[in-house]
């Protein structure tokens, strides 16, 4: 992973002495609420429902294991014993004191961590592939790119205060798993038919309020003008996007408004100014930041190794629905990557304590080469996993409670913090995640139902990603009572979709037995092993209503 040279750790230590200068003189009342609400949501602090909340950065969602233990102890020392794992990879505390916030971020400078445009109008942390690196089906590496991207855009001084905020997705597998469809700028790395470098740019996706899918805005797009391209197309944004309504303010709006045609047309008046300029990317540069991303010094796994795993695969059913489910393969035979799962009932989805921090991180050093992912589903991933060390390491998992054999299942849903903690929230969302885990328990049952992904948010700003779920639940508000509307049909994938909206919202202890008839419907009804999604696609939404509404 990336290391910081000494620019970036003077960069990220004079933030911190900068945050603190300003902190103390807002809390000695130099500094009023209107000035300082700008400051220091560019350094990841907001005021939440009942304490602050910190937003820490994991760029592209890598983390070394110094770093995770650097969390769990910042979580123990300043907060509730505790860190929430989000949707675009980042971590929150949600309960440190505003006078200890520069201190957590000295710490965290001390194991090159930050909370730098964590939030604000700015360009947020770029996300990719859980899995980059080390997937069969990758094409390219998306994580040198993504930290061209991050040193680009840290700091940009044309991009710092944006109409809204902006938000960047790279994938560089033939299958999407960055969700680039439903992002303010999707990149997907590909070769053309003469094995050169390309990068399709897609632009105006984003879920929030209108949720829209991106739209190609260059099909082609030769690596080394990626940052210069970029530049363009955040230009005209920051020129014409609205700033007259926040709830218009987005690229998603702009696009849509212009079409995409007269968008590109901007952009590509923007960037001949600027194509072959100093941004403009050189082999060598490109290879400087890949050094940063060598495969670990993976030894070779005998053939034998491979055979147990299996042999011992076949004979036990517990580890066989933990390698289904949780267990993916690897580009270098002999090795797995191992998701940890986050969805346990006595914890909100993508919680974690500092205790299970360290423990994570141990785990780490010794399977995993110190390394772990953050998954855009809220979970971990230890990427390289030798098959004759799987069983072992699914032991002590299982023992820390996060050996659920659950991924990409109904139970595996995402979840945002809502009413629990967001001022923003509409509803609740953890009692929801919680009632549904609870009523679908069965693994049999679940395995029965196949992939299904399930999101959950809180209000109409969408940090669970409900427009995407397969099945979504968006908590709304009526005349000040919490309700849930259910949709469904969303999809994250390469085919993305949004979903539909099944019909008037439900109370809060209605919401199982809705996703129960909708369920019900599925299995009812579906091909052979048809998805949930397909099964759906095929039907349209009209039966689904019927059985939920008609037979209420």
């Amino acid at each position: 992973m990336y290391q910081y040279d000494a620019y970036d750790q003077t960069l990220v230590d004079e933030r911190v002495a900068q945050f603190r200068d300003q902190m103390r003189r807002y809390l000695a009342g130099e500094i009023g609420e209107a000035e300082f609400l700008p400051i220091r949501v560019q350094n990841g602090l907001y005021i939440q429902r009942y304490a602050p909340m910190l937003r820490i950065a994991i760029p592209y969602g890598m983390l070394a294991s110094y770093q995770l233990r650097k969390l769990g102890d910042l979580a123990e020392r300043f907060d509730r014993g505790y860190g929430h794992f989000t949707t675009r990879t980042n971590l929150q505390l949600n309960w440190p004191r505003l006078e200890d916030v520069p201190d957590i971020l000295a710490e965290l400078a001390t194991v090159q961590m930050h909370s730098i445009q964590t939030s604000g109008n700015d360009i947020r942390n770029t996300t990719t592939d859980q899995f980059a690196g080390i997937a069969k089906d990758e094409i390219e590496d998306p994580r040198p790119w993504c930290e061209l991207i991050r040193q680009w855009s840290t700091f940009h001084p044309e991009f710092y205060f944006l109409p809204r905020k902006f938000k960047i997705a790279v994938t560089g597998a033939t299958h999407d798993r960055a969700a680039i469809g439903v992002h303010d700028i999707g990149l997907r790395i590909y070769r053309d038919v003469h094995d050169e470098l390309r990068f399709q740019v897609l632009a105006g996706g984003g879920l929030g309020r209108t949720p829209m899918i991106g739209d190609v805005l260059h099909d082609a797009l030769p690596w080394e003008h990626l940052l210069t391209y970029l530049e363009a197309t955040i230009r005209v944004y920051n020129q014409f996007g609205r700033r007259d309504n926040k709830f218009k303010a987005r690229i998603k709006i702009l696009v849509k408004a212009l079409g995409i045609e007269e968008f590109r047309r901007r952009v590509d008046a923007e960037w001949a100014h600027i194509k072959d300029g100093a941004q403009t990317l050189t082999q060598d540069a490109v290879d400087h930041m890949k050094r940063f991303f060598i495969d670990p010094a993976r030894r070779e796994v005998p053939a034998s190794a491979i055979d147990n795993f299996e042999h011992y695969r076949r004979q036990d059913r517990a580890f066989a629905r933990f390698v289904t489910n949780n267990v993916t393969d690897h580009k270098v035979a002999g090795y797995k990557a191992v998701t940890l799962s986050l969805k346990r009932r006595e914890y909100a989805p993508g919680d974690v304590t500092g205790e299970q921090m360290r423990q994570i991180a141990d785990l780490a050093d010794e399977y995993s080469f110190g390394e772990i992912r953050v998954t855009h589903e809220q979970n971990l991933v230890l990427s390289d996993v030798a098959v004759d060390r799987v069983v072992e390491l699914w032991q002590k998992l299982d023992a820390l409670g996060m050996a659920n054999p659950t991924i990409g299942t109904l139970a595996d849903l995402i979840c945002c913090p809502g009413g629990d903690y967001c001022a923003l929230a509409n509803a609740k969302s953890i009692p929801i995640a919680q009632a549904i885990q609870e009523r679908f328990e069965s693994l049999d049952f679940l395995y029965d139902l196949g992939p299904l992904d399930l999101n959950i948010s809180g209000c109409m700003n969408a940090c669970g990603h409900h427009h995407i779920g397969h099945i979504g639940i968006l908590g709304v508000d009526k005349k000040g009572e919490e309700y849930y509307q259910i949709s469904l049909g969303g999809n994250q994938d390469d085919d993305t979709s949004l979903g539909k909206i099944l019909g008037p919202s439900f109370f809060r202890e209605d919401v199982p037995e809705v996703i129960d008839k909708v369920l019900k419907v599925y299995v009812e009804q579906r091909q052979g092993e048809e998805r949930f999604l397909d099964t759906y696609r095929r039907l349209g939404i009209k039966p689904f209503k019927e059985r939920v509404y008609v037979a209420a």
